[in-house]
């Protein structure tokens, strides 16, 4: 409990730099919202109405103060671009991306620890060269090509999924317009994240406690599972966690090229836009969400492992 109570001690300046970042970085080279608003045919009357009312024409310790009041009540304002609420945005946005973002996390661990270690089980073999050859040509092509393809067979080709499309039913799209975008991004996620996890179980199996473990006639399968697995757990969950994020934020691509109406698609809309409100609300909820991620996957490594301690 008190390790819990330092580490959220500690957010509030790490979210303090985050907030004060923002704010300076938009102020001193995001461009004058105002004559983004306004448009390039405004008069100067116009553009200095649109700045009172954002409230560019105040001190700047009462602008930050003004955004800050906004982080602490979650009010965002509104967008510029389609005057619609930014936590509103957000709200509706943020099942999309979680509908596609995480069977793919899901599948990307399922798939790949198991294949990792059944590799590193047979280090040197043919099985190993020939899968590491493949990975190797698979993180070779570009996400772009798996989309084109995988959109030109599957779809058209094929008949199994539809291109694009999005509905309100959460079980027509997991059924329906989810499985293409999550088929290809696990296609484009497991070799990386194969030759990773097979490098630390390669790095497990090399430690003394493995081959005591063979010396003691324990079986193979047992030493794996029980000895390499669970040594292995930490670096696993460490890059795990490094994926987490992308949860709740999305990919661009992915919801771009698939018409998909989540976040990711949103801040790529908000950036061509200018539309500071939503670039800024994401940046500040994406450091949010990187932080309390950090901190329970600190927790996670006392569950998996005993011997860490937590100071």
């Amino acid at each position: 409990m008190s390790y819990l109570l330092r580490r959220l001690w500690q957010m509030v300046p790490t979210l303090a730099g985050v907030v004060l970042g923002v704010f300076f970085l938009f102020k001193g080279f995001g461009g004058d919202p105002a004559e983004i608003l306004a448009g390039l045919n405004a008069s100067p009357e116009q553009v200095e109405q649109i700045r009172d009312q954002l409230g560019l024409n105040r001190p700047v310790w009462e602008q930050l103060a003004i955004f800050v009041g906004q982080i602490l009540q979650f009010d965002w304002g509104r967008s510029w671009a389609t005057n619609e609420p930014v936590a509103q945005l957000f709200a509706t946005r943020l099942p999309a991306t979680l509908t596609v973002m995480t069977p793919i996390l899901v599948l990307d661990a399922l798939l790949a620890i198991p294949f990792a270690l059944a590799v590193a089980a047979v280090r040197g073999s043919l099985t190993d060269r020939a899968i590491m050859v493949v990975t190797t040509v698979a993180l070779s092509i570009s996400f772009l090509v798996y989309v084109i393809v995988g959109q030109w067979l599957f779809a058209f080709q094929l008949g199994w999924f539809p291109v694009q499309g999005w509905t309100d039913s959460v079980w027509t799209n997991l059924t329906t317009y989810a499985p293409l975008p999550v088929l290809l991004a696990v296609m484009v996620g497991i070799s990386p994240q194969m030759r990773l996890y097979r490098s630390f179980f390669l790095d497990e199996i090399g430690q003394d406690y493995v081959r005591t473990a063979r010396a003691k006639g324990l079986g193979e399968r047992a030493v794996l599972m029980k000895h390499v697995l669970r040594n292995a757990l930490i670096p696993i969950l460490t890059n795990v966690s490094m994926q987490l994020p992308g949860i709740f934020v999305g990919s661009f691509l992915i919801e771009v090229f698939f018409s998909i109406p989540g976040i990711g698609r949103e801040v790529m809309l908000a950036v061509n836009r200018s539309d500071y409100p939503v670039i800024q609300a994401v940046t500040i909820y994406l450091a949010v969400i990187t932080m309390v991620i950090n901190l329970l996957t600190d927790l996670l490594y006392k569950a998996v492992d005993p011997r860490v301690t937590l100071k």
